[in-house]
């Protein structure tokens, strides 16, 4: 997500660090490297050129602040103005004062609105709503079965009346349904169509006067570009958006669609669809400023943190506080519980999206492995309750045993032995943070990854003491 554009913003403030203060020569030249790299990622034109024309005003005032480095005065600026660009605020859906929240789903074919359907369904679900999916697609084949499965998934009943029914029909029961059934959510799965008509969008008015939708909201694929643009603007124009969803934004490396969308139509994103698992998490709330601190290549801290809360029991967070307190070393069972909960916090390679100054990090070429975590699963689950609990107890035949019931090698066991070792150094240090289970989380997955990292600050002492004896 955002990855050539952030790379080439980082690189452009790397130039500006031998500058010994902001001129307007070397802002024109970092504005033209910006102008660039948002082009580049598919931005706008014309937000483009407002956007750098800003930056240039502001740059050239009287607003930077002395005591910063140029580059991190031209980083503060573009941040800020990338936040307001996207909308300052994240703007949720909004929920019906009386009766049920209606939200109809609009948007071309193949955009994804079933799976954001399904998805929404259960963010409604944990939010303690009683959703209901209705099957408005009539057209696309099998689109009523694909939304019934996914149904099935979500433990969320799917209101359908086949495909020789109106959807302006179907939508006019589904409310009935809802009333009569105690549903507070109604999900309205519309048609899509190749491009963009008169036929459709007649059939999408129609649902809109029926059934007076409380939100309505396009999905589009972000990987389209500027063609997403263009397809909200002809939507906007049509039914008066209430907001945006973008799918598949963690296969887009180039982010135009997100930069460029709220400011032709004035319409907020409100999610972002990342991954294809049918889980609340890969449908993510859209925070204008936390984006711009991924693109700025500073991570986004506040998301990581909430994961690793929502991921974390009560129970576990305490029990991981006390030992950290008590600067209590963890072991296999807590390591153990660590990959459970990373991996309900979502796929590594977006975690680490989320780490702030990912590309600073001291390993370069960093490619979490999923395989890497069953793997460390099958090893520790190898072992005896004994052995969880105390490590120094694995001599060289336990070790045997445990790599021939895991199908892994005693080197591998190695490695994980001095992972565990890593991961309570790390906690120790993080000891004093104020959420010991955000520690913990990132413990885990940080010394999963890097835990069998040489230490070449020791050998670099011991070979100076070499050349002193010398």
């Amino acid at each position: 997500m955002f990855e050539s554009l952030s790379d080439r913003l980082q690189s452009t403030f790397k130039k500006l660090k031998r500058q010994g203060k902001l001129t307007e020569n070397n802002i024109s030249d970092t504005l033209r490297e910006v102008r660039r790299a948002f082009l580049e990622a598919d931005v706008n034109y014309k937000v483009t050129r407002e956007f750098t024309e800003r930056i240039k005003e502001r740059a050239l005032g009287q607003e930077v602040l002395g005591s910063l480095t140029p580059e991190l005065q031209i980083a503060r600026i573009i941040g800020e103005e990338l936040t307001q660009l996207m909308g300052n605020e994240a703007e949720k859906i909004r929920i019906a004062p009386s009766g049920p929240t209606i939200v109809m789903l609009v948007g071309l074919q193949g955009a994804g609105k079933t799976t954001v359907a399904a998805k929404l369904a259960l963010r409604f679900r944990k939010d303690g709503k009683k959703p209901l999916l209705v099957a408005a697609d009539v057209y696309r084949p099998a689109a009523i079965k694909q939304l019934q499965i996914l149904g099935e998934q979500t433990e969320t009943p799917v209101f359908s009346m086949g495909t020789d029914v109106s959807p302006v029909k179907i939508a006019e029961a589904s409310v009935k349904e809802a009333l009569a059934y105690g549903h507070n959510c109604v999900i309205i799965d519309t048609a899509g169509r190749l491009h963009v008509n008169d036929e459709l969008m007649g059939e999408l008015r129609d649902i809109r006067a029926s059934v007076n939708p409380t939100e309505i909201l396009l999905i589009v694929d972000a990987m389209t570009g500027q063609d997403a643009v263009n397809v909200a603007e002809n939507f906007n124009n049509d039914l008066n958006l209430d907001g945006v969803i973008l799918t598949k934004m963690d296969g887009d490396a180039r982010g135009g669609a997100a930069l460029s969308i709220r400011h032709i139509t004035q319409k907020p994103i409100k999610f972002i669809g990342v991954g294809e698992k049918i889980e609340a998490a890969s449908l993510e709330e859209f925070h204008p400023e936390r984006m711009s601190s991924r693109i700025l290549g500073q991570g986004d801290v506040q998301t990581l943190i909430e994961k690793a809360e929502a991921a974390f029991s009560e129970d576990q967070a305490k029990e991981l506080e006390r030992k950290l307190i008590e600067n209590k070393g963890l072991d296999f069972d807590d390591f153990l519980t660590q990959l459970e909960q990373l991996k309900n916090m979502g796929p590594l390679d977006q975690l680490m999206d989320l780490m702030p100054f990912k590309n600073q990090l001291p390993i370069k070429n960093l490619t979490p492995d999923e395989s890497h975590l069953r793997s460390t699963k099958a090893i520790i689950q190898s072992m005896t309750l004994e052995e969880r609990k105390n490590p120094r107890l694995l001599d060289r035949s336990r070790k045997l045993r445990i790599s021939k019931g895991s199908g892994t090698t005693v080197n591998r066991i190695n490695m994980l032995v001095s992972q565990l070792q890593m991961m309570n150094r790390m906690l120790n240090q993080q000891a004093a943070m104020t959420m010991p289970q955000m520690g913990a989380s990132l413990g885990g997955k940080m010394g999963q990854k890097i835990g069998a990292m040489p230490r070449p600050k020791r050998k670099a002492r011991k070979s100076r003491k070499r050349k002193r004896r010398r």
